[in-house]
């Protein structure tokens, strides 16, 4: 046990666990952790949420997504940073826990799991809403509650078998974002653009700086998810190096068929910005409405099936990042010690109970008419806390304490600097209700971590 109270760790090791029969079985490749973070990202994320950041940027979407995604890349370099240190399943957890103390470290973990534990449960209410409009005659509720049911049965499995699936599914979304190129292309080659063809890069009306960096901070929660890859760290074949290499992979990657969809559709848009704005009632379908205008109701749909199960199949890769977190607090004796049980390596206890808390709130939200805003605005203010702690655990580690080497003024100290700003103005710019929901679960933790106080902790 280090001086500190928390785990020592190397560059590059094992995992340190402090209790080695207790682990996960390594079985990810690199493409397995793609796929991971890919679908909890979901291809096609830019759809719901194009028609707000449209408005909100004068038109200038691409470029919204094209800031936001180097605004998230400083949170990923501090990802591959620390899961290099900590290859362990906890992921910010088990980095704040070693760099910052083990009172940060829970808190951190606190907060990830809100995030985690929330953000399956608005993806399975979106694939049973998706669902509902397919078949009327079955409930939302129904079809929200199987959705959990088919794919916490996969995460039981293994995670390798729900990789597999996982692959085949990702694969299907991106096969609709190529057939939504494609179509987009020979419209606009056949038809002209609607907008300049720079507009989404310029705004199609009065650019401002202000209005870009305010849909900005909407923007960037599309991204999140490419950071459950780290979750997945004591259970890749190959070192934590591939872990890294996945996370900055896997957001550049988004990051470019993000700005490449939402350029074409913008392109496409009849509707200009301002209009957009002027009819807030019109930004949520806006996407739709440009596809089915210029292409055809058979891409409408096409996308729409795709968001479908998509979103079922985002929930199951965060429903898996969900259980490795519990797993890992419950194996620092943070969490009741029973949910660190494994069974063949998967640690089905803490992912059984994930699809519980989750399952609840999913069938709650759907059955509820304003379900899908209560659960939206406070899914994301959890994951932009323990990204502000992930950044302050690089500074801590490498630049403090020094224990990682030659220090790099950049890489140790500029860009989880900025890093933290950005998520900190995110959390600034969220909404009310989320920075209450967050408060309070802040404070919930806080008084856990107090009745935890001066039990022996397992590093």
């Amino acid at each position: 046990m280090s001086g500190d109270g928390g785990s020592t760790a190397t560059g590059g090791g094992e995992p340190v666990t402090g209790d080695t029969h207790v682990g996960l079985r390594r079985s990810l490749g690199f493409k397995d952790l793609v796929v991971y973070g890919l679908l909890f990202i979901a291809p096609m994320a830019p759809v719901g949420v194009f028609g707000t950041l449209d408005a909100k940027s004068h038109g200038a979407v691409a470029l919204v997504y094209l800031v936001a995604t180097v605004a998230m890349a400083f949170t990923a370099y501090s990802y591959a940073q620390m899961v290099r240190v900590v290859p362990q399943a906890g992921s910010v957890f088990a980095y704040a826990r070693v760099a910052l103390g083990q009172g940060p470290g829970f808190i951190a973990g606190w907060m990830a799991m809100l995030d985690y534990l929330l953000i399956p449960a608005v993806a399975y209410l979106f694939s049973g809403i998706a669902m509902h409009e397919l078949v009327p005659s079955v409930s939302q509720w129904v079809w929200t509650a199987l959705a959990v049911v088919v794919t916490t049965a996969l995460n039981l499995w293994g995670v390798r078998a729900a990789a597999r699936v996982g692959f085949a599914v990702l694969a299907m979304e991106i096969v609709v974002l190529l057939v939504f190129v494609v179509a987009a292309l020979v419209v606009l080659v056949q038809d002209g653009a609607q907008r300049g063809w720079l507009t989404p890069l310029t705004g199609d009306g009065t650019f401002a700086v202000s209005a870009i960096l305010g849909a900005v901070s909407i923007a960037v929660l599309s991204y999140l998810g490419f950071d459950a890859i780290a979750t997945f760290a004591e259970e890749v074949t190959g070192g934590s190096a591939k872990v890294a290499r996945a996370v900055l992979f896997c957001l550049a990657l988004a990051g470019f068929l993000f700005v490449a969809q939402t350029y074409l559709v913008a392109l496409l848009e009849p509707v200009s910005s301002a209009q957009l704005a002027a009819e807030p009632g019109k930004q949520g379908s806006a996407f739709y409405d440009a596809v089915d205008a210029s292409v055809g109701a058979w891409l409408h749909d096409l996308v729409a099936v795709s968001k479908a199960i998509g979103a079922a199949f985002a929930a199951l890769a965060g429903q898996a990042a969900a259980g490795r977190l519990v797993f890992a607090m419950a194996r620092d004796r943070r969490l009741p010690k029973v949910l660190s049980r494994t069974d063949s390596g998967v640690p089905r206890v803490a992912i059984g109970v994930a699809a519980v808390i989750t399952l609840v709130a999913a069938v709650w939200a759907a059955r509820r008419d304003d379900g899908m805003d209560h659960l939206v605005s406070v899914v994301d203010i959890g994951a932009l806390v323990a990204f502000t702690m992930l950044h302050a655990s690089v500074v801590s580690w490498f630049a403090v304490r020094r224990q990682g080497g030659a220090v790099s003024w950049w890489r140790h100290g500029l860009i989880p600097v900025l890093g933290a700003a950005i998520t900190i103005a995110v959390i600034v710019e969220a909404s009310r209700t989320a920075q209450i929901v967050g408060a309070v679960w802040f404070l919930v933790g806080l008084v856990v971590l107090f009745a935890q106080r001066g039990r022996r902790v397992l590093t």
